[in-house]
């Protein structure tokens, strides 16, 4: 299995977050891509490869333009007011609020850009943005070259991106990227299976009307974890695109026995659908481990997490989310990779 990664994904390096109502050290650091890239070498798992430069063009099919440019954008505006350090976003434009207004100050432009304080935004942000949106077209373009399996290591993640908003450390939504690429060059029934301990509402937003990309999540039930505000059971798409969304929230403290009957449903769903394609948004923040997470796994679980992956039976490219126990997630990754693998 190929391993697409960019050196260009480590420039975003932030040193805070606003976590749990506190200013924090960041856990989305570019180590976590690092001791991932570490692991797949050492484990040999395959050749590791650069990604090509793709025209802005695919982001925008699931962006919004003025969102891109003004990402694109930022650092110059930030400067110009004579800011230097991390951003973060601290107001925005909720229930009564109006949103049809033409706003100039960055503050402002943060807030209509952003659902959360806790995704710092900083010189290199948009670069690293860029190139891990790149990483994961480049990986769907393995996939249509006639490769079975693909890695794409992305940092910053993806998942919590929407149309036209950040969040969640994400920026460009990596997976919805790709499914759009995947489609939009001859494929015609896409399956995003999310694994992440967070619910993807980025993803689930940008497909939630559409029956041509199938968006299964199993997550820590929002009524106790971030994002909060989507990823119930109750949301199964709308309009052409009803039945083709799927969640499964889970209780706080779900270890593997409890989680594995929501893969196999989530499992049979696929055998329904019958995917041409599966991008497996991999979030490795199930670990009893992680920092911000309140799952149960462990390592070894991780190993069955990819044989049952691989049962599917269709060309499957994993794209890289969460997961923020640096120390073991090199391990935990790879888990998934060799046992996907066989």
């Amino acid at each position: 299995m190929k391993t697409v990664f960019s050196e260009t994904q480590l420039a975003h390096a932030p040193a805070q977050e606003i976590s749990d109502g506190e200013l924090k050290p960041a856990v989305e650091i570019p180590a976590r891509a690092e001791i991932v890239l570490k692991t797949v070498r050492d484990r040999q798992v395959g050749d590791v490869i650069a990604p090509e430069e793709f025209p802005l063009r695919h982001i925008q099919r699931v962006h919004a333009p003025d969102y891109v440019a003004f990402l694109e954008n930022f650092w110059q505006m930030w400067t110009a007011v004579g800011r230097s350090g991390e951003a973060f976003p601290f107001v925005w434009p909720v229930r009564s609020l109006r949103v049809d207004t033409q706003i100039n100050h960055i503050d402002g432009l943060l807030g209509r850009y952003s659902m959360d304080a806790g995704t710092p935004l900083g010189a290199h942000t948009y670069k690293a943005a860029r190139a891990s949106a790149d990483t994961a077209l480049t990986a769907a373009q393995l996939l249509l070259n006639g490769e079975q399996s693909a890695f794409a290591l992305c940092r910053p993640p993806g998942h919590h991106a929407g149309f036209d908003f950040l969040g969640g450390y994400c920026f460009f939504n990596n997976a919805g990227v790709a499914a759009q690429y995947l489609r939009d060059n001859g494929l015609n029934r896409i399956a995003i299976l999310d694994v992440d301990y967070h619910h993807g509402n980025g993803t689930q937003a940008l497909f939630y009307d559409r029956p041509d990309i199938l968006f299964l999540s199993i997550h820590a039930d929002p009524k106790d974890e971030y994002p909060y505000y989507l990823g119930y059971a109750d949301e199964t798409g709308e309009h052409a695109g009803t039945g083709f969304t799927r969640n499964w929230p889970l209780p706080l403290g779900t270890n593997w026995e409890a989680y594995a009957p929501a893969l196999e449903e989530a499992c049979r769903w696929l055998l329904v659908y019958k995917p041409e394609a599966m991008i497996v948004s991999l979030g490795l923040d199930c670990f009893e481990g992680d920092p911000i997470s309140g799952f149960k796994f462990k390592s070894e679980d991780y190993l069955r997490l990819g044989e049952r992956l691989a049962k599917v039976g269709v060309p499957t490219m994993f794209v890289m989310e969460g997961g923020y126990a640096i120390d073991a997630l090199g391990t935990n990754c790879v888990n998934v990779l060799e046992g996907f693998a066989g």
